[in-house]
């Protein structure tokens, strides 16, 4: 719905639909912190307003919640609420500029180790993993803020 960069990607008549046709169909959502804000109304600037967004979002739409933490101000923690439970997923904010789609990615690694077999939750903390060490390896083309580096070398 928004960027990181904090533009819109939809417009009102769109976000109408998916909150009503789109979300209630999914098995987890996974909106970054500006997101959720817009989705619940809410401001949203610690881990316990954080806990709240996740869980009034469950409920809402009946679906398990991984809150992106990217946005926050100290840390880039992200938060799995799953069956009324909040488990943490721990990550520390590098200095990179080259964040590009993280949220895509993040997502999309999910669901490829959701897919795998993995539990919702062994799945979200593997992807945070992945993204991490995407941002870490520092990839640097052209000029602006560019794409993390989706092929990083261990």
């Amino acid at each position: 719905m928004l960027s990181s960069s904090g533009s819109t990607l939809v417009d009102e008549k769109a976000a109408e639909m998916m909150k009503k046709e789109l979300f209630p169909l999914a098995e987890v959502l996974t909106p970054n912190i500006p997101e959720a804000e817009v989705l619940t109304g809410k401001k949203i600037q610690s881990r316990e307003e954080m806990e709240q967004a996740a869980e009034q979002l469950s409920r809402e739409y009946g679906t398990a919640i991984v809150l992106k933490g990217g946005h926050a101000k100290t840390d880039a923690n992200d938060l799995l609420y799953e069956n009324g439970k909040s488990i943490w997923i721990e990550g520390e904010r590098m200095v990179n500029p080259n964040t590009h789609g993280t949220g895509c990615t993040l997502s999309s690694a999910i669901a490829a180790n959701w897919a795998k077999g993995y539990s919702l939750s062994e799945s979200v903390q593997q992807a945070k993993l992945y993204v991490a060490n995407c941002i870490q390896a520092g990839l640097q083309m052209g000029h602006g803020n560019g794409a993390i580096c989706h092929n990083y070398a261990e």
